[in-house]
Parts: structure tokens; C-alpha cells; sequence
């Protein structure tokens, strides 16, 4: 972490603190700290709420169509436990990690800690690779479904342009992310972030309740296995948005608070997905089945339109949340990290956005690639390969001992922690990688099939053709006609 503070390292029992001094004075000063330099509980806090409920709230409704009202809401609280509970674990690791290595009188004021440093610290190079290698992709995937999605969204709005257009004006307006140095500031974005997304989600709870149900609503789901795993991943990966919780953490304070933070961000969370994601169904019903998107839906008005807009602002927020950690591991493989040059590092970040944006063009299918990265990147990602960091980290009786976090007592100290671990690692491997894994390819497939790659506009309406064309068309040669059912507007 840059830092701007002067820090000093303070031994308080087993923990090591940074405590900051000398804090500037000024008012141009206090209120760049007000702003910018968050660091506090509660900035972490707004930050793993704001990260973890993003885009993903509107698909969750086309979730509930797949899964059906009941398993809908029980996968909603299972994994949102699940994911508060890896969570914990991450930042015990992180706290373990950060604790010997300041006894060893590392300094990190000018280097951010991160998740694969911490793998590499306590299990080795091995771990490091493998935690590397899932860390990035699911970042850099993360990073392709908020563009796609931004165009999703403004289309409602203006469908003077098509999806992939809007794609490559928003790819341009993310870039600009390369200058937020850390999650050290995004104090103010991470607020408003959280702002949008309540607002958002209360939108679509009151607006389908007034809405009403449509007429002959079916809620038939589940029908399938294929979709019924599609589903559960995709609020797998609602949950799993700590991917970047060690950057969130090492922009704390005191890091050591964060224990119980992102479970107190997933009950909030929870306030907002289990209304908006069941108002949405009921009203609607097997209707999402083919609308990823629950804005689709909805008739346009002036409230709905705000929601978009908010939705796309909360979108550029999240996209820098997602490719932050991935502007770190490129700066420190080609040595820019600690360079104190804002201009230098933005300019050195550059070439981590144009793979980005070229693969929100290849691939713009939103619904269907959200439950795929949850099932082949978010399950290792930040559920398996943290609950088996846990078990290693701590298989001796002497790590365990001079462990700096013990396990609470309500778990059950060591033998519960283990219990816990294997019950994630073998739950998720089977359900989310496995059965969900099958589902989400498979889904993910058909869209490539019925709509090619680098479809220039992803579920929008077929064209209405001027009566005077259909002579021409009659004589042309006919398109293999597509599944009309991927061709209502999304």
C-alpha cells in the first residue's frame, strides 16, 4: 500500500499494528482523508458489501426462474454463510502472514499484500502458483462481465447503438481506473457504490410489486438439472466476491477487525438480494427464463432509468475493484510497484485493460458467463483452495499452537475449523465445480452456438424490416433460422 502516513509498527500480544502518525493538519488535508484515505472497519466494510453485490443482483432473478422459489432463497443464505466463512479464513491467513513477516521486520508501506504473496509465505511456491493462476483469471473474467454488463444496461436507455459498441466506449471509460492507486481510496467510492445497489435493489422489489404478475405467470422451476445447477453457481459466485479480500484488508488500519466484516456485509447483502430476487420471480416468472437481465422486464420510467445509470456507475466502480489486484501483480512483474509516480504506474496498467475489453467482445453473453466463472474459477478461487490453505497452514500441533488467531469456541476450535473446511472443500468440489461446472458449459456452449462469438448485440430484438423489403427477403436465400427463445430482448 502507498501510503502517504508515516507508519510504525506496534507488537500488541501476538499481533503486529500499524499505527499511523503524524496525520496532516490542513483542511485541504482532512478532507482528502475524508474522501480518499479510508482504512477504517467501516471502509472495509463498504467495500466487500459494495464488491459483492454488483451486476450479479440483476441476474439473480433469472437464478430463481432456473432453481425455483425455495432452493433460490435457501442458496442465497447456504452460500452466503459458506462465502462469509472462507472469508474469515483469508484473513486469518493474511493476519498469520503479515504477523511473521513484520517480526522479521519486513516493511509493506510500499507494497501491497496479496493473496498469492500469502500462499507463498506459508505453503510455498506451489501454492503461490496455483492461487496465482485462479486469483487472476476469476479477476480478470470478473473484469469482462462488469463491461458486458455496462452494455447490457445503457441499452435499455439507448438502443441507438448496439451492445457491442457500447462496449468499446465503456472498455475506454474503465481504463481510467489505472489511476485509483489502491483500495486504500476508494473510501468514497465504495459508499456510493453500496448507495446504488440499495437503491437499485428496493427498485426492483417495489417496481415488480406494483408491476403486478403477469398474466398466466408459471413459476415451473426447476425443471432441469442443467439449469438448476446454472442457478445455484451463478449465487455461488454472488457470494464469492472476496476474491479480493487481502488488498481490502492491507488497506485497513488494523487489519485484525476485519474478522468478522464481510459476514456482517453478506447479512446486509442478503437484505437486498432475497426481496428484489423474489419480487422479480413472482412476478415474472418462467418469463426470465429468458431475460438474464431483470431490467428487461420492467416497463421504462424515470425510476428505472436511474437505476441503469446507477447500475453503470456502480459498474466502473466494480470494474476497478476487480482489476486493482491485477494492477498490482502486473506492476510488481515488471517492476513498477514501488514506483511513487501516479502518472507512471497508470500509464504501466494500461495493457491490463485491452485483454479485458477484447473479451467482453468475444464473448458477451452475461447471464450465462457469470455461472461459469463461478463454477470453474469461483469455487477454487475463494472457497477450496482458502479452506485447504487453513488445513495445511495449521496441520502441526506447533503451528497451531503459535497460531496468532485461535478458532472461536463456537466452532469448535481446531477440530470444528477442520470439519468446516472439508465439508466446503468436498461441497463445493462436487455441487460448484461438478455438477455446476457441466451446467454452466454446457449453457455456456449453447449461447456460443446460437449466437456466434462477438455477436454484435447479445438477446436485443430482431430488427423490425420496412413492408417494402419482405419482396427482396423472399428471394433471398433464408438464415438457419435461431432458438426464438434467445431472441426476446434481455
Amino acid at each position: 500500500m502507498a501510503s502517504d502516513k508515516a507508519v510504525e509498527t506496534v507488537i500488541v500480544g501476538n499481533y503486529v499494528e500499524m499505527e499511523t502518525e503524524g496525520k496532516p493538519k490542513s483542511v485541504k488535508n482532512k478532507l482528502s482523508n475524508f474522501f480518499w484515505h479510508g482504512g477504517s472497519a467501516y471502509d472495509a466494510w463498504f467495500s466487500c458489501a459494495s464488491n459483492q453485490v454488483a451486476q450479479v443482483l440483476l441476474t439473480l432473478p433469472y437464478s430463481f426462474s432456473q432453481l425455483g422459489m425455495l432452493s433460490g432463497i435457501l442458496f442465497q443464505l447456504f452460500y452466503g454463510l459458506l462465502g462469509s466463512w472462507t472469508a474469515y479464513l483469508i484473513s486469518v491467513l493474511y493476519v498469520e502472514y503479515r504477523t511473521r513477516k513484520e517480526r522479521e521486520k519486513v516493511d509493506f508501506r510500499n507494497h501491497v499484500i496479496q493473496w498469492f504473496e500469502v500462499l507463498d509465505g506459508l505453503l510455498g511456491k506451489h501454492w503461490r502458483n496455483v492461487g496465482l493462476a485462479f486469483n487472476c483469471t476469476f479477476l480478470l473474467f470478473g473484469s469482462v462481465i462488469q463491461l458486458i454488463a455496462c452494455a447490457s444496461n445503457i441499452y435499455y436507455i439507448n438502443d441507438n447503438l448496439d451492445k457491442r459498441t457500447w462496449t468499446y466506449i465503456f472498455g475506454a471509460c474503465c481504463a481510467t481506473t489505472v489511476f485509483i492507486p489502491s483500495f486504500h481510496n476508494y473510501r468514497i467510492w465504495s459508499f456510493l457504490g453500496l448507495v446504488m445497489t440499495t437503491y437499485t435493489a428496493w427498485y426492483l422489489t417495489i417496481a415488480s410489486y406494483l408491476h403486478g404478475q403477469v398474466e398466466g405467470v408459471k413459476h415451473s422451476g426447476p425443471t432441469k438439472l442443467v439449469l438448476y445447477f446454472t442457478g445455484a453457481t451463478n449465487i455461488l459466485y454472488t457470494f464469492g466476491g472476496h476474491a479480493v479480500t487481502v488488498e481490502i484488508m492491507h488497506a485497513m488500519w488494523k487489519p485484525q477487525k476485519f474478522k468478522a466484516i464481510y459476514l456482517f456485509a453478506t447479512l446486509y447483502v442478503l437484505t437486498l438480494t432475497l426481496p428484489s430476487a423474489t419480487a422479480v420471480y413472482w412476478a415474472f416468472g418462467d418469463l426470465l427464463l429468458n431475460h438474464s437481465n431483470a431490467f428487461s422486464l420492467l416497463p421504462k420510467s424515470p425510476f428505472r432509468d436511474m437505476a441503469v445509470i446507477l447500475m453503470l456507475i456502480h459498474q466502473f466502480i466494480t470494474f476497478g475493484f476487480a482489476c486493482t489486484p491485477l494492477y498490482f501483480v502486473w506492476e510488481k512483474a515488471i517492476g513498477m510497484h514501488e514506483c511513487k509516480s501516479l502518472c507512471k504506474r497508470a500509464a504501466a496498467r494500461l495493457p491490463v485493460v485491452i485483454p479485458i475489453w477484447f473479451l467482453a467482445i468475444i464473448f458477451p453473453f452475461f447471464g450465462p458467463i457469470n455461472s461459469t466463472v463461478g463454477s470453474l474459477l469461483v469455487s477454487f478461487t475463494v472457497y477450496i483452495i482458502p479452506a485447504l490453505a487453513h488445513i495445511f497452514t495449521f496441520k502441526s500441533a506447533s503451528a497451531r499452537e503459535n497460531a496468532v488467531e485461535q478458532p472461536p469456541k463456537f466452532v469448535g476450535r481446531w477440530i470444528g475449523t477442520y470439519t468446516i473446511n472439508v465439508f466446503v472443500v468436498v461441497w463445493v468440489f462436487v455441487v460448484g465445480f461438478g455438477f455446476g461446472g457441466w451446467a454452466s458449459v454446457t449453457n455456456f456452449v449453447h449461447q456460443i452456438d446460437t449466437f456466434g462469438l462477438f455477436t454484435k448485440c447479445f438477446q436485443c430484438p430482431p430488427p423490425t424490416l420496412p413492408p417494402s423489403s419482405a419482396p427482396h427477403l423472399l428471394n433471398a436465400t433464408a438464415p438457419t433460422p435461431l432458438n426464438h427463445t434467445h431472441l426476446h430482448h434481455p
